[in-house]
C-alpha cells in the first residue's frame, strides 16, 4: 500500500524543512511513502529547499492561485503516482506529523474513505479566545449544514482514500475544508474523526488575516456550497416564504374587500400579485437548478471512470 503525503505550500522557506524532516520514514501497513509538494507560485527559496531535500516529486504554478486549487492539483498528481492513501499536511509544520499513523489508520482497515484530524483547539495556546470560539463556531453550523458530526472542520490534516479522492471536486477557491466535508456526505463517503495533536505556532495563518474576514468568507463559503449541492431546497424555501406572504396579503384584501373596504387597500392586491409572480419563479429556478445537480453528478460520475482509467493504464 502506497502513500502520498501532499504539502501545499507558498513562500514556506522558514517552516518546510522542519515540516519535511518530521515526516515519517515507516508506517505499519504502509510499504512505501512518497511526498509530493505543491509549490503555490512562491518566490523565496522554498523550492530550492525541497529540493536539496529530495522530496519525491514537486510540481509548481506560475502564480498563487490559493489553498484550494493546490489541494485539487495535489490529489489528482497523487493519484498519478499511484497513491492509495494521501495524507494532506500544511507547510507550516503546524500539526504533528507522528500523528500521521494515527491518521491513515481507519482508512487503512477500511473504516474511513476521509478522516480528519481534530485539533485540542481549547489546548493551542496561540490560538486567542474569538479564535477558539469561532473555531467551535464554524464547526457546529458546519455539522448542521452538512449533517455530519465533524469536530474539527477548518482542520487541513487530512487522509484521503484514493476511492474518496477520485469522487472529490473542490470549486471553491478559498478553502477546500468545509466543502470537502459536504460532498464527501453527498456521495455517500464514510467521514471519520481522530484526536491529533499541534506544534507551536511558526508564523501567522495567511488564510485567516482577521476574525471579521474569516467570520465573512466561511459565511459566504458556506452559503454557497449549500446552493450548489441543494439548490432544489433552497430555491424551494425562499419560493414558499414568498408564497406565503403572497397569500396572507391576498387574504388580507380578500377579507377587507368582503366587508366593504377593498379599495383602500388595493396595495396589498399589488403586492400578492408581485410575491406570487416571484415565487413561482423560485420554484422554477429549483427545478431547473434540480436538474443541473443530476447533470452535474453524471459528468462527476463520468469524470471518476476516467480518473480510474488513466490509473489503470
Amino acid at each position: 500500500m502506497k502513500l502520498v503525503i501532499q504539502i501545499p505550500c507558498f513562500n514556506e522557506q522558514d517552516c518546510i524543512l522542519s515540516t519535511l524532516n518530521a515526516l515519517p520514514k515507516k508506517i505499519n501497513g504502509i510499504d512505501e511513502i512518497e511526498v509530493l509538494i505543491i509549490n503555490d507560485g512562491s518566490s523565496d527559496d522554498t523550492v530550492k529547499i525541497v529540493q536539496d531535500f529530495g522530496v519525491n516529486k514537486i510540481i509548481s504554478f506560475k502564480r498563487n492561485l490559493g489553498l484550494a486549487k493546490a489541494f485539487c492539483a495535489g490529489l489528482n498528481n497523487a493519484l498519478d503516482m499511484g497513491a492509495d492513501i494521501i495524507v494532506n499536511l500544511d507547510a507550516d509544520n503546524q500539526y504533528c506529523a507522528d500523528d500521521i499513523e494515527k491518521l491513515i489508520k481507519p482508512v487503512i482497515n477500511k473504516k474511513a474513505d476521509i478522516v480528519i484530524g481534530s485539533r485540542p483547539i481549547e489546548n493551542i495556546k496561540h490560538f486567542s479566545p474569538a479564535k477558539k470560539f469561532l473555531q467551535k463556531l464554524g464547526s457546529f453550523v458546519m455539522r448542521k449544514v452538512s449533517a455530519t458530526d465533524v469536530v474539527d472542520a477548518p482542520s487541513g490534516f487530512r487522509a484521503i482514500s484514493a476511492y474518496a479522492a477520485r469522487r472529490i471536486n473542490i470549486f471553491d477557491n478559498y478553502t477546500y475544508t468545509l466543502e470537502m466535508i459536504i460532498q464527501a456526505q453527498r456521495k455517500g463517503l464514510n467521514i471519520v474523526c481522530v484526536p491529533i495533536r499541534v506544534n507551536e505556532n511558526l508564523r501567522p495563518s495567511r488564510l485567516v488575516k482577521s476574525s471579521f474576514s474569516y467570520i465573512m468568507r466561511s459565511i459566504i463559503t458556506m452559503a454557497r456550497i449549500f446552493i450548489i449541492y441543494r439548490p432544489f431546497r433552497f430555491f424551494a424555501f425562499i419560493g414558499l416564504i414568498l408564497f406565503i406572504m403572497g397569500a396572507f396579503l391576498g387574504f388580507r384584501f380578500l377579507y377587507f374587500y368582503l366587508i366593504g373596504d377593498g379599495a383602500g387597500h388595493i396595495q396589498s392586491l399589488i403586492l400578492c400579485a408581485i410575491l406570487s409572480i416571484l415565487a413561482f419563479q423560485c420554484a422554477l429556478l429549483a427545478v431547473i437548478s434540480d436538474l443541473l445537480a443530476i447533470n452535474r453528478k453524471l459528468l462527476e460520475d463520468i469524470q471518476c471512470k476516467l480518473r480510474e482509467r488513466r490509473i489503470l493504464k
